[in-house]
């Protein structure tokens, strides 16, 4: 499983015309679900998101969460974070969990991540999707649940 966070200052999320999700300052997650994720890999990286030490304290340096900061989350699914490109230019999907599985891990995700007491919005899943953000800092981080050492 893999999320790419993004501390923003605000964002959205439209779905045909229409926003169905909207955050003030907090994160940005766009999560992709790999076929041989599961529970785990979810609860892992939502505890890893909720607890990420990227916003500045008085000093300016990294050490607050998003938790720290009371900001909110808006979770979007992303199956393209698991392109592969071994030869050529057209990227292949073949690592993406299918819409069934992937669609209830990310249930998952979001549903962990709530549980933390944020604020949580989120786009719809296998939906074409308009994402707006101002990303602050630039602060943009991947996390691979597969590519972590485990605490």
């Amino acid at each position: 499983m893999k999320a790419l966070v993004q501390r923003v200052s605000k964002a959205s999320v439209g779905v045909r015309g229409e926003v169905v999700g909207t955050i003030g300052h907090g994160l940005v997650v766009f999560l992709g679900v790999a076929k041989d994720d599961s529970e785990e890999d979810a609860r892992y990286l939502a505890d890893k998101v909720t607890n990420l030490r990227i916003f500045a304290d008085e000093r300016g340096k990294f050490s607050l969460s998003v938790l720290d900061v009371k900001g909110d989350i808006l979770i979007v699914s992303q199956f393209t974070l698991l392109a592969e490109l071994p030869k050529g230019r057209r990227p292949s999907f073949t690592g993406a969990a299918p819409p069934d599985i992937a669609k209830k891990l990310y249930e998952f995700f979001v549903e962990e991540v709530r549980s933390s007491g944020l604020r949580v919005a989120t786009g719809v899943f296998q939906e074409h999707m308009v994402v707006e953000l101002c990303n602050d800092g630039p602060v943009t981080i991947l996390l691979d649940s597969k590519r972590v050492a485990r605490e």
